[in-house]
Order: C-alpha cells, then sequence, then structure tokens
C-alpha cells in the first residue's frame, strides 16, 4: 500500500497485533484484496467508516485515500493477509477476462466481497507458505488463484480489476472537501484529481480564492476545533485524525489561528490565560 513503482511480482502482507493499533493514513496504489482472520479492521474513507470483521474479504482499490484501525479480538490477536494486486501482475492475467473495458464512474474505494470458504482457504494457504518467502513463484500463483476467484464470484470485478487508465479529471471542490483531512503532497491531490501540478494550483485557487496550502491548513484547523469543542476529542487524538504530522505544528497553528491552545477549547475565556 505503499507508493513505491510497480513491484515485480504480487506482494503478500500477514498483520498480526495484540494491540489496538493507532489510525493509520494510507494510500491505495494497487489494488488490495484482503481477508480478515480475527479481530475487526475500521476503514474510513471519503466521510463513510466501514466495520470488517473475522471472515470478511475486502477489495481495497487504487488511487484511493483511507485511514484505517486495526482492532484484535477481546484478549485475542488481530489477523489478517492482503495480497496486492498490481498492475503488471493484472495485465498479466488480463486473458482471464479478456474484452473491452467500461467504468462509467469510479471504483467504489472499498468492495466488500461476499463470504465464501476460499477467501479464508486462500488467505490461511498464504500463511502456510510464510508469505511466498519459501516459494518465489507462490505470490504470483496466488495473484492468479486470487482473481479467478474474484471474477467467479463477481464478474462484474473485471471492469474495475482490468481498468489501467489513470485518474481522470474529478470534481474538485467535492473531492477536497471530502480528502482534505489526509496529508499528502499537493502534486499527490493534483495526480488524484486528474491534473498537473501547475493545473491543480490554477484551479484550486480559482475554486477557493486561496491557495491549497493556505486552504487545507484553515479547513484542517476548523475541523479540529470542531472535534474539540463539540466531540470533546483530545489533542493528541485530532491532530492526526485532521491531517497534521505532529502535536506541536498542530498546536503552533491552532494557536496562532484562535489565539488560545487545543488543550484551552471549552474554557471561559478569563481561564484561557
Amino acid at each position: 500500500m505503499a507508493t513505491a513503482p510497480f513491484a515485480p511480482t504480487p506482494v503478500v502482507l500477514h498483520s498480526c497485533y495484540v494491540a489496538v493499533q493507532r489510525p493509520t493514513e494510507f494510500f491505495v496504489d494497487e489494488h488490495v484484496l484482503m481477508h480478515v482472520l480475527s479481530g475487526s479492521f475500521v476503514v474510513f474513507t471519503a466521510g463513510a467508516e466501514r466495520t470488517y470483521r473475522a471472515g470478511d474479504t475486502l477489495l481495497l482499490t487504487r488511487h484511493q485515500l483511507m485511514k484505517g484501525t486495526k482492532y484484535p479480538e477481546p484478549g485475542g490477536e488481530f489477523n489478517s493477509v492482503s495480497l496486492v494486486l498490481d498492475q503488471a501482475t493484472l495485465r498479466g492475467l488480463h486473458h482471464l477476462a479478456p474484452g473491452p473495458i467500461g467504468r462509467p464512474q469510479p471504483a467504489e474505494p472499498v468492495v466488500a466481497l461476499p463470504r465464501h470458504p476460499l477467501f479464508g482457504d486462500l488467505a490461511r494457504s498464504i500463511i502456510a507458505y510464510n508469505a511466498g518467502q519459501a516459494i518465489p513463484q507462490l505470490p504470483a500463483l496466488k495473484a492468479q488463484e486470487a482473481v479467478v476467484l474474484l471474477l467467479h464470484l463477481q464478474p462484474e470485478l473485471r471492469h474495475v480489476l482490468f481498468d489501467f487508465s489513470e485518474p481522470g479529471k474529478l470534481d474538485l471542490a467535492q473531492y477536497m472537501a471530502q480528502h482534505f483531512s489526509f496529508n499528502l503532497k499537493l502534486k499527490q491531490f493534483a495526480y488524484l484529481t486528474g491534473r498537473s501540478l501547475a493545473t491543480f494550483k490554477r484551479d484550486f485557487e480559482k475554486l477557493f480564492h486561496a491557495s491549497p496550502s493556505r486552504w487545507l491548513q484553515q479547513k484542517r484547523l476548523d475541523e479540529a476545533h470542531y472535534l474539540l469543542r463539540a466531540k470533546k476529542r483530545k489533542p493528541s487524538n485530532v491532530y492526526l485524525e485532521v491531517g497534521f504530522e505532529n502535536l506541536s505544528h498542530f498546536s503552533t497553528a491552532f494557536k496562532k489561528q484562535f489565539g488560545f491552545n487545543p488543550s484551552q477549547v471549552g474554557l471561559p475565556i478569563a481561564a484561557r490565560g
């Protein structure tokens, strides 16, 4: 789920945690098939939050921004297996579903797949083979097995898996309203909205009458103030959620904007010092 170039072979990821993981922000640059073996996985994307539990299988579609938290079972662990289906691999498997590809609208960020025992069997077989490290050819074989299974259960997914186009030009106002809290570089926002960096900046300033950097900081601070005041959240839990890299930068920017520290939200003016 990193932004590295396409891998020459599919990548398999085995996650196992015994403690709740801090909410993690990630850019899904390749399709990822994930099966939850135990615990639960909470995903936040484009204003929507969904929870997936043991036995669930999901397809995280490429070119998506997400935030996720993995929760272990009470007294147990979180356990999942993910298979990264990169574009090079899928091009090599396109013969499994030949024909024209049509996609009238962007794919859902997360596609919840029907429960099927073969998904669990696939995940456990990957673990049994040590995530492909013992047998170098295994990831490619498992990728083909996964794609065959996906196409059998949901043939319409061929229009998602085998769509090799780059992001089209999206509605900038809608996209930024849904994704402002993701801590991305401007060139990444530009790419995901189907624009060059120069066009993105020009379109942005024409639409919002402010530079992207200034608008993003203001939007994030306003959202932080709302979460602190209305939701009674703590600054240490808010700064990452709204897109700041560290608590110190967040606190400094917040005080400069509002005239008091994040921890003083809700206090009487006289008590803010």
